[in-house]
């Protein structure tokens, strides 16, 4: 194969209680990404769409994710990458490793699918690095494997892939950008030992949630004493906005990510259509731009166009 392109959704992560442990995918944004074999050694960059992103593949997440994978499967051709993006980053909802993703999918599609997901996440998380400064697998995870996904290691690569209930995410994205590293900068270095066990139970409920089929535990177990009362100051009235979710029927939810985006789930697609309109209508008297998207949370991640 010469050349194929990979639609690479976006992603949820944190999902308020499980930081950098948590994450799933929905259908709507994605990227679309192409890889070529080039005769010539390395990777290259190309960007169809207008965010201005660097195409020096040093620079890019895409980039050093494929150069990665080249490297450890000592290749002997270069590849071209292609990305047209939809994801629009600093969005909060896994743009950085839409890319990355997308890019390593299609590179081991060239390679006729040398390595196992486990190893193309290993892969996708250099460019999580180049773009936070730090690996983490909780975008990347479930961009590739599809659905909820539970990070239990980066190093080595351990990840489960959890059973879930029909879920609807509604996702608003005001059109202001948080960068994933200053949204890090702001968390505390240290927490209180009794908000730790708090959190580490509502992630163990919030799962068993999951796995029963249980909405009123999934609802009651969104609930972060750590690192949501830290960002929440960086995205403008997030509290607004989440309890006019609340008030329509939500489940619960919280801040996607690293912000600005903001998720919230519901039991089906209607609801999710109704919480879409009351966040809407409470974001409208802001005076900031947003998009709103309605999704089911998907079982594909990456995958041949």
């Amino acid at each position: 194969m010469k050349e194929v392109t990979v639609r690479a959704p976006a992603t949820v992560s944190n999902v308020v209680c499980g930081f950098d442990c948590l994450g799933f995918a929905i259908d709507e944004p994605f990227d679309e990404v192409t890889a070529r074999r080039s005769g010539r050694p390395g990777v290259s960059i190309t960007h169809e769409d207008g965010f201005g992103l660097p195409t020096d593949p040093e620079k890019n997440v895409a980039g050093v994710a494929v150069a990665a994978l080249l490297a450890e499967a000592q290749a002997d051709f270069g590849v071209e990458i292609i990305i047209e993006k939809a994801i629009k980053p600093g969005s909060g909802i896994g743009s950085s490793g839409a890319s990355s993703c997308g890019a390593v999918v299609a590179a081991n599609w060239l390679l006729e699918e040398q390595f196992p997901p486990e190893k193309l996440i290993e892969f996708a998380m250099e460019g999580e690095r180049l773009a936070s400064g730090s690996r983490h697998a909780d975008n990347v995870a479930p961009c590739i494997l599809g659905g909820f996904v539970l990070v239990r290691s980066i190093d080595p690569v351990d990840v489960v892939r959890l059973d879930f209930p029909p879920l609807f995410a509604t996702v608003i994205h005001p059109q202001i950008e948080v960068r994933t590293a200053e949204s890090r900068a702001v968390l505390p270095e240290l927490v209180p030992l009794a908000s730790a066990v708090r959190n580490w139970s509502n992630l163990g409920a919030f799962i068993a949630g999951l796995e029963h089929g249980d909405y009123d535990l999934i609802g009651r177990s969104l609930v972060d004493e750590i690192v949501e009362p830290a960002r929440r100051g960086l995205i403008p009235h997030f509290e607004e906005a989440k309890a006019a979710g609340i008030s329509a029927g939500a489940i619960g939810g919280g801040i996607s990510g690293s912000g600005p985006s903001m998720f919230m789930l519901s039991k089906t697609r209607e609801r999710a259509e109704i919480v879409r309109t009351a966040i809407a209508a409470a974001y409208h008297t802001t005076g900031i731009e947003f998009n709103t998207y309605v999704s089911e949370i998907v079982s594909q991640g990456a995958s041949l166009r």
